[in-house]
C-alpha cells in the first residue's frame, strides 16, 4: 500500500520526477546499507543471529519497500506524461507504453531471479546486495542523463492538502452520525436508513468525491468538487478486480506449493531438479512472448475491425485478461485432480514426502496462461487508471490499480482461512499438510467459479460505465 503514499506525495507536493530522484536515493542509501551489513561479519556470534544486526536489517527492508512506493507509480505516470492528450495518436501510443513497460520490467525480473540466484548460490549475499546496488546507480544515471528530455507537466500544488483531507473526512463522520441516528421532520412515517460513502482524493486544488448518493456537500468550495463523480464510476471496476488479483496470488502460494510435491527431474538420469518456485518465471516469458505479438499483430488487425486507436477499449482489455485467469484457474483444477489420483494410483496418499509420478511441466499450461492474462488485464488496468483520474491525480490512480494486488493478497488469504476453518469442522481440510489427502482442486474450481462470476459482474459495469475522456466512448 505505500505507493499510495509515494502517489500522493509527488501529486500534491514534490512532482514525480522529484519523486523518482527520491526513491532512486532511498535505493542507493538502503541497498548500500545491506551491501555493508552482508560484509561485515557480527562480532560475537549469537544463536539466532544479533537483535541489533535483525533490527538494521529489517529498517533497510522497509527502506527498499518505501523507495518501490515512491517509485513504481511515479515513474508509469510520468512515463505516460510524455504522451500528451494534444497529439493526435496518443492513445495509441501512450497504450503501446504500457505494454513495452511491461515487457521490460518482466526482462529485469527474469534477468534477476536467473543472475542474482546464481551469484547468490556461488558467490554469497554481499555480491547480490552490490550487484542491485550497481544496477540501481546506472539506473538512475540514465534516467538524469535524459532530465532535460522529459515532459514534465505542471501539477497544482497544495501543501495543506492532507490537513483539509483530514477535515473533510471528519466532517463526513459528523454528517454520517446525523443521518443514521437523527430523524428529520419527513421521515418520521417511515423510518430510513441511508449510508453515505464518501471517498476523497485530494491533491492540490482537485478533490475528488464519492459519494453513492450524490448528496450536496457544502463542506467543498466549488473548485474543489470539479471531479466529484469520477472516482465513484471507478469503484466498481476497482472492486471487480480484486477477484482477479485473488487468482494471480495463487501463482506464488498454492501453485508453488502444488509444484513442490511432483516430479521435479529434467530427464531420468540428469540429476538435475527443477525448484518449484522456478515455474513462476514461465509468467514473465509468456508476458515477454505476448507484448511485441499483442502490440504488433493483435493490435493493428482489431483497429482495421473496431477503428479504436488501441484495438480495443481499456475495459474490453481488462474483461479479456478475467476470461483467461477464470480459464487458468480451471485447468489448475484439472491438473491438481490428475496429480491427485495418481498419488491415489501410487499408494502415496499417506507418504507425503515421496514425489508424485507425474511431472511438475504438467503445471506450465496455468503459469502461461496467467502471464497472457496480465498482458491483458495489469497492463489495461495501470492505462485506464491513468487516463481516468483528473490530470492532477494520475500517480494516485496508478497507485489505486497497484493497491488492487495488495488488497487481492489479503482477501485471498482470508478467502483460504475461511474455507479452511470449515472443511477443517466437517473432514478433511481442503488446505491440508498432506496435499495427497487436500483438495486444492476443489479450491481452484472454486476461485474459477467466482472468477466467471467477476467477468459477468465487470461485463455489466463495464457496459454502463462512460469514460471521462471522450475520444474513449465506445466501450
Amino acid at each position: 500500500m505505500l505507493p499510495l503514499l509515494g502517489a500522493l506525495a509527488a501529486d500534491s507536493w514534490i512532482g514525480r520526477y522529484r519523486a523518482i530522484v527520491a526513491a532512486g536515493v532511498l535505493y542507493l542509501v538502503s541497498f548500500g546499507m545491506l551491501t555493508v551489513s552482508s560484509m561485515v561479519p557480527p562480532r560475537q556470534p549469537q544463536p539466532g543471529g544479533s537483535p541489533s544486526r535483525a533490527a538494521f536489517f529489517y529498517a533497510t527492508i522497509y527502506m527498499v519497500a518505501l523507495a518501490q512506493g515512491f517509485h513504481k507509480p511515479n515513474a508509469q505516470a510520468l512515463g505516460a506524461d510524455q504522451f500528451p492528450r494534444s497529439s493526435p495518436d496518443s492513445i495509441a501510443s501512450r497504450s503501446s507504453f504500457f505494454n513495452w513497460l511491461h515487457f521490460a520490467m518482466w526482462w529485469g525480473f527474469i534477468v534477476a531471479v536467473v543472475g542474482l540466484s546464481y551469484v547468490q548460490d556461488n558467490v554469497g549475499w554481499d555480491a547480490v546486495f552490490g550487484a542491485s546496488w550497481a544496477m540501481m546507480l546506472a539506473s538512475m544515471s540514465l534516467f538524469l542523463l535524459g532530465t532535460g528530455m522529459y515532459r514534465v507537466a505542471e501539477q497544482p500544488r497544495d501543501r495543506r492538502a492532507l490537513a483539509r483531507l483530514t477535515r473533510t473526512f471528519a466532517a463526513t463522520a459528523r454528517t454520517w452520525t446525523d443521518m443514521v441516528f437523527r430523524r428529520s421532520a419527513a421521515m418520521d412515517d417511515e423510518w430510513q436508513v441511508r449510508t453515505v460513502f464518501i471517498i476523497c482524493c485530494h491533491a492540490g486544488d482537485v478533490i475528488t468525491v464519492i459519494n453513492l448518493r450524490l448528496c450536496q456537500c457544502s463542506l467543498l468550495r466549488p473548485k474543489e468538487q470539479e471531479g466529484k463523480g469520477v472516482m465513484v464510476k471507478l469503484l466498481p471496476i476497482w472492486m471487480t478486480s480484486v477477484v482477479y488479483a485473488m487468482v494471480i496470488v495463487q501463482v506464488s502460494t498454492l501453485f508453488t506449493k502444488q509444484g513442490s510435491t511432483m516430479d521435479r527431474r529434467i530427464g531420468a538420469t540428469t540429476g538435475l531438479v527443477v525448484p518449484p518456485t522456478a515455474l513462476q518465471s514461465f509468467v514473465g516469458l509468456a508476458i515477454i512472448a505476448s507484448v511485441p505479438v499483442y502490440d504488433r499483430a493483435f493490435v493493428p488487425l482489431a483497429r482495421r475491425v473496431t477503428k479504436h486507436p488501441s484495438g480495443i477499449t481499456m475495459l474490453q482489455r481488462i474483461g479479456a485478461g478475467m476470461a483467461i485467469a477464470t480459464v487458468a484457474m480451471a485447468v489448475a483444477g484439472l491438473v491438481e485432480a490428475a496429480r491427485l489420483r495418481e498419488a491415489r494410483d501410487a499408494s502415496l496418499v499417506d507418504r507425503p514426502g515421496v514425489a508424485v509420478p507425474m511431472s511438475l511441466w504438467w503445471m506450465v499450461p496455468q503459469y502461461v496462461l496467467l502471464g497472457l492474462a496480465n498482458v491483458f488485464t495489469i497492463v489495461g488496468l495501470e492505462e485506464f487508471f491513468y487516463d481516468q483520474v483528473p490530470d492532477a491525480l494520475r500517480s494516485v490512480g496508478l497507485a489505486l490499480c497497484m493497491s488492487i494486488m495488495g488488497v487481492g493478497s489479503y482477501a485471498s488469504g482470508v478467502l483460504v482461512s475461511a474455507i479452511d476453518w470449515a472443511t477443517r469442522r466437517t473432514g478433511e481440510s481442503w488446505f491440508s499438510d498432506n496435499l495427497n489427502r487436500a483438495h486444492l482442486d476443489y479450491f481452484y474450481w472454486a476461485l474459477a467459479g467466482v472468477a466467471a462470476l467477476e467477468v459477468l459482474v465487470f461485463f455489466y459495469f463495464s457496459r454502463r460505465y462512460v469514460y471521462t475522456n471522450k475520444r474513449d466512448l465506445v466501450t
